[in-house]
């Protein structure tokens, strides 16, 4: 699944939502609707303000509302309309939802290492990560498909998602995902289409990405 259409020369940012309680807390999210911090807004603010020099066409985000709202702040400096789509959500983890990093350790501790493994695993009865790609790699491509020569698409979205997608679009095997790293929160990475698929430019960015020179152009 590369999604090109004779090398275009499009290019897909993938920007993770701003700071929340639940992150400070390393609580497990999930699905679970959890608003920005203050702090969070303001990481949105800050970034919003990079990726608009990028000049956007088009913006898709998540409907859960950490994501919504950081994908606000550069629709208003961009005076693009953002497309919410809930393919987009993070991963649905169950009973890991709400509870602390150290907490799934002590209740979960063979099923996280398991994941951690790469292994195929539904994290508190939820879904698999190639479940989550199932649902969040299409919208992406989509909309990737739509843009013009040359164009961009910001995707807010979660870490996990953003990962999953990642993998999916580079033509990954699953159990080399977790090779991707997370991203950190308001961080971003960007996808660019080459001759022979999607390729990585960027990951876990916070500035903006600067051209390849040299031998690998």
């Amino acid at each position: 699944m590369n999604g090109t259409k004779g090398g275009r020369g499009r290019r897909i940012v993938l920007w993770r939502h701003g700071q929340t309680a639940w992150n400070l807390e390393r609580r497990f999210q999930g699905s679970t609707d959890i608003e920005l911090t203050e702090e969070g807004l303001g990481q949105a603010r800050r970034a919003a303000r990079l990726l608009a020099a990028l000049g956007p066409d088009t913006i898709i985000a998540s409907d859960l509302q950490r994501a919504s709202a950081t994908a606000g702040e550069l629709a208003v400096l961009t005076r693009l309309e953002v497309t919410h789509d809930a393919a987009l959500r993070e991963t649905y983890a169950g009973s890991w939802q709400g509870l602390t990093h150290d907490e799934i350790l002590v209740e979960y501790g063979e099923q996280y290492t398991a994941w951690k493994r790469g292994e195929p695993v539904r994290r508190g009865g939820g879904e698999l990560e190639t479940e989550v790609a199932d649902r969040a790699a299409p919208v992406v491509l989509n909309h990737a498909d739509k843009l013009p020569d040359d164009g961009t698409l910001v995707v807010v979205s979660h870490g996990g998602t953003i990962r999953t997608t990642i993998g999916r679009l580079l033509g990954l095997e699953a159990h080399h995902w977790e090779g991707l790293g997370g991203l950190s929160n308001c961080c971003w990475s960007v996808l660019g289409e080459g001759a022979r698929g999607w390729r990585l430019l960027e990951h876990n960015a916070g500035t903006l990405p600067e051209p390849v020179l040299g031998d690998d152009d």
